[in-house]
């Protein structure tokens, strides 16, 4: 990481923030070969930030900025690259009130899953965003949704990993992409909104917010992702006449310890019983292995229907309402903690920090 930048030094001094510049189209420059991560981020946000009202402005928190030597195109990111901004938040835990990762679209809701799982008992909000379009793009997204995360990440009220985007602010956990051009880009299928920007004001809903449930001394995990980057959790998507050997093919590696099923509706699964022994196994054998729908919205029953009932028998667990991002995350994290497959178990259908 590179040395902290002070870019608001005429700003009230009473909070100070970390913005953390991982990379991703916010901070992308245009060259002949189409947009590339740019340099020098720190200064294009303080040039950026010229471009707000004067009253806007002066209202900003007082934060410092890092970039990564190498800023990352969001596809690339992996559990590894949560592990690292994890521990960078952890390292300046105590120096600072709130803290904004600027991070690509694509993963974000990713990054944002796995941060939540790993900071758990957070005293101060960690919000992420990005944008659809470069900072220097008039009239792009990008600028107003700095604006936004900083003022949400002053908010000593908000105590956990959020996103802000679009004018809307979501539980980091809860949240999917959904669009890949518009700047509505994110929701949260099975929450509500955190809070949202109403005119020239953010405005924090408690209520909806993990403060009350996550009081004590922050209890984070910050166990090793690396092996875990090397495809040991699997993720499967129902089709129409999948073969046994398919999903042997994911599910009997030796190199694989966990998968997550995206089932048909409310947790059905064909009436298959070469299909179920399959999942029967990678039970057996230790692999944790949980199901959701592939519906957004709304959660899994597993047993409600006959032809999901089975799949308790075959010890795949219930994902009840949890997006993709959030399932397949808690369990990268659970398999990367030195603990039992029965503590595992449990800790999956508990719910930690809001996720289900």
């Amino acid at each position: 990481m590179a040395y902290p930048q002070n870019l608001t030094a005429t700003a009230p001094q009473d909070t100070r923030l970390l913005v953390i510049y991982a990379g991703g189209t916010i901070g992308m420059e245009m060259t002949p070969h189409g947009l590339a991560p740019g340099s020098h981020f720190a200064e294009r946000l303080e040039q950026a930030l010229t471009h707000l009202a004067a009253r806007n402005r002066q209202r900003l928190p007082s934060f410092d900025i890092i970039s990564y030597s190498t800023p990352i195109d969001s596809s690339a990111a992996n559990p590894v690259t949560w592990q690292q901004l994890a521990s960078d938040i952890a390292t300046q835990y105590q120096h600072y009130d709130g803290f904004v990762i600027l991070h690509g679209t694509d993963t974000l809701s990713w990054s944002a899953s796995s941060l939540a799982y790993q900071l758990q008992g957070l005293a101060c909000p960690v919000v992420v965003t990005g944008a659809m379009q470069p900072l220097e793009v008039a009239n792009g997204d990008a600028l107003e949704n700095i604006e936004g995360a900083l003022h949400f990440a002053s908010n000593s009220g908000l105590q956990e990993v959020a996103v802000y985007f679009a004018g809307q602010l979501l539980r980091g956990v809860r949240t999917t992409k959904q669009h890949t051009e518009s700047p509505m880009a994110f929701t949260s299928p099975n929450h509500p909104l955190l809070g949202e920007r109403i005119g020239e004001e953010f405005v924090y809903y408690p209520s909806h917010g993990l403060a009350a449930s996550q009081r004590g001394a922050p209890r984070f995990e910050l166990a090793d992702y690396h092996g875990m980057g090397e495809g040991k959790v699997v993720r499967i998507s129902l089709w129409p006449g999948i073969a046994p050997w398919q999903l042997e093919a994911w599910l009997g590696d030796s190199r694989v310890q966990g998968g997550l099923l995206q089932l048909w509706g409310a947790g059905n699964f064909p009436p298959h019983p070469e299909l179920l022994e399959v999942l029967a196994t990678a039970s057996g054998e230790g692999k944790l292995i949980a199901g959701i729908s592939q519906c957004p919205q709304g959660s899994v029953h597993l047993g409600s229907y006959a032809a999901g009932h089975d799949l308790v028998e075959a010890g795949v667990l219930s994902g009840d309402g949890m997006t993709p991002e959030a399932a397949y995350t808690k369990l990268v994290h659970l398999l990367a903690q030195p603990i039992d497959d029965t503590d595992r178990r449990r800790r999956f259908l508990t719910p930690l920090v809001g996720e289900r």
